[in-house]
């Protein structure tokens, strides 16, 4: 089925019905493709990119890009209900249909013609593969602190420096670098740049050996003066960490919806086991101790649920949603660390032995609190808005 044949969307108005679709498709997806290879896929921490080349044909990427350039052409809140749904299957495919959805929006919203072409149709149909390079050493909250510069010239620019823990790096074709315009007039500019890893001086580190998620690869990229055309400046040059961060909110919501599918199977899980083992002659799950675990896992992943579709909805509606984006991540991530723990309680020793699902989602669950900004970040965010609000007369 592909779900851009079957229903018309618009990101001005998409129904019920319409959020129904596509939630249904990638849901199917989930429990059909991506679950059979979780586990193998955790263990080898191999890029499937068959099963991503599905998903294009499909229509389950570019979810909010319009389809006048090849997307689905629907909003955040169904974003969101994807995400979940492709994250219940495995968390590490959910992250890396998030970044395909950042990075397909930022050329849409912000690229030329002719980067559209170049780069958002080959990404969207799965021929190319890209990376979104903000982190650096003493840059990753801070990411008013990069060093990696780009330098005018008279053709175009030079790149120099290097990137860490980016999601794709050791795969990409191409991608998107935030760095700082090197000029003495506003050392605060930058820029965003479309970067191909063919281009002379563009290398990358090995994959690292992550503790979850491990088929969505990270690792370095390094910048040796690259040359770069004019072209490859996404957007507005000086405005390169606005545009990024412009970006970030979706991001947040995106991330949030993954600790609520992580959240959700580990719910599904703890249930089915709590039903099915027995001890003192009947299920634990007669146990009040074991009830009241299932009871706050539901309680708290309904309160995400509907913190991540409040934060989406003000996105739709452009209303000011960074509060709201930060509280959805800040609160469902968290939600999402504490009750995976409690459902590998349920299982007692079994839930700590490799090949049990639950022991794989409980290691996945924990880069949520940091990836897309930290929880401790988002407290920040909350704060201020919260101290702005009560600052401004009535």
């Amino acid at each position: 089925m592909n779900v851009n044949d079957e229903q018309t969307m618009s990101n001005e108005s998409v129904s019920a019905a319409d959020r129904q679709l596509l939630q249904e498709a990638a849901t199917r997806f989930a429990r059909e493709k991506i679950q059979p290879l979780a586990a193998e896929l955790d263990r080898s921490a191999s890029f499937p990119r068959d099963l991503y080349r599905e998903m294009c044909g499909l229509g389950l990427f570019g979810v909010t890009v319009p389809q006048e350039y090849g997307g689905v052409g629907a909003d955040c809140r169904t974003y969101a209900m994807v995400m979940e749904a492709l994250a219940g299957g495995y968390a590490a495919v959910g992250d890396y249909f998030s970044l395909m959805e950042l990075v397909s929006s930022l050329l849409a919203q912000h690229g030329t013609p002719e980067q559209r072409t170049n780069y958002l149709a080959p990404l969207l149909s799965g021929e190319r593969l890209c990376a979104f390079a903000l982190t650096e050493p003493q840059a990753g909250s801070d990411l008013a602190g990069i060093s990696t510069t780009a330098r005018r010239t008279g053709t175009g620019w030079v790149l120099n420096g290097s990137k860490l823990w980016i999601q794709n790096a050791p795969v990409c074709d191409f991608a998107l670098v935030l760095a700082r315009i090197d000029t003495p007039d506003d050392p605060k500019a930058t820029g965003v740049f479309i970067v191909d890893a063919d281009r002379k001086g563009f290398s990358r580190g090995p994959a690292e050996d992550k503790m979850g998620q491990r088929a969505s690869q990270v690792g370095a990229l390094y910048f040796d003066g690259i040359e770069l055309p004019a072209h490859a400046l996404l957007g507005t040059a000086g405005k390169g960490l606005r545009t990024m961060l412009g970006a970030l909110d979706k991001g947040r919501v995106g991330m949030a919806s993954l600790a609520v599918g992580i959240h959700q199977a580990a719910l599904d899980a703890a249930l089915e086991q709590a039903l099915a083992r027995r001890q003192f002659g009947r299920p634990i799950a007669d146990f009040q101790a074991i009830q009241f675990m299932l009871a706050d896992m539901a309680k708290d992943l309904h309160a995400s649920r509907l913190l991540v579709q409040d934060a989406a909805r003000r996105l739709d509606h452009r209303e000011d949603a960074s509060q709201y984006c930060s509280i959805a991540k800040c609160f469902a991530t968290d939600a999402a660390n504490l009750h995976v723990s409690n459902a590998l309680q349920v299982f007692g020793g079994s839930g700590y032995i490799r090949g049990f699902p639950i022991e794989r989602l409980f290691r996945d669950a924990r880069i949520t609190q940091i990836y897309e900004g930290t929880n401790q970040i988002q407290r920040i965010i909350i704060a201020r808005k919260l101290m702005a609000g009560a600052a401004t007369p009535a």
